[in-house]
């Protein structure tokens, strides 16, 4: 369980919270304490303290400066028509966004347990209902509900079932956004 390298970021409070993430994910939410984080960083748990003040505040921060682009994907898809072309825009925009939060992804998969209980858990929670809103016809049927669903839960299940899966991950990820894509367009087709 050897330190992984990082480049240093200009940003002491990136750095933190890149080596509590990596914590996080390898030995979970709950096992990881703050003095912790505060030896893989060569800092003082009173150096620490000035920027975050528990883990949570850490893992917070996190989900708020990674999860941005959805914050604006959301404002985006709201300001334009119910077509088609922008629930599959909405999806491209979305996975790109994931790829982007990956590490952050890893964590909510692995630590499912802490995430609900932490505040981070309604917030995402919220997001997520506000995306289905987006790629959804208030009068479809259940079936294409269903499919606008299976699309999001795609895009998210699609990352961790493909990870053990060779190839290269942005062929997975454009295979997974097809595949999304496609239950969009099904559901959009039935109910134009």
């Amino acid at each position: 369980m050897g330190s992984t390298p990082h480049p240093r970021r200009a940003n002491t409070r990136q750095r933190i919270q890149d080596i509590a993430l990596e914590l996080f994910a390898e030995q979970g939410y709950e096992k990881t304490s703050l003095r912790e984080i505060a030896e893989r960083l060569d800092v003082t748990k009173a150096a620490l303290y000035y920027h975050f003040k528990t883990k949570e505040d850490i893992l917070i921060s996190l989900f708020q400066d990674l999860t941005r682009p959805i914050d604006e994907l959301i404002t985006w898809g709201r300001s334009r028509p119910h077509t088609l072309e922008t629930k599959q825009e909405i999806l491209r925009r979305y996975s790109e966004a994931l790829k982007e939060a990956t590490p952050l992804f890893r964590f909510m998969q692995e630590n499912q347990a802490a995430v609900r209980d932490l505040s981070i858990g309604e917030t995402f929670k919220s997001r997520m209902i506000d995306l289905m809103d987006l790629i959804q016809d208030p009068e479809a049927s259940l079936t294409d509900r269903v499919r606008c669903i299976s699309a999001l839960v795609t895009m998210h299940t699609g990352q961790f079932a493909l990870r053990e899966v060779e190839g290269d991950p942005e062929e997975k990820r454009q295979a997974i956004l097809e595949v999304s894509t496609e239950l969009i367009s099904r559901a959009h087709r039935v109910n134009p």
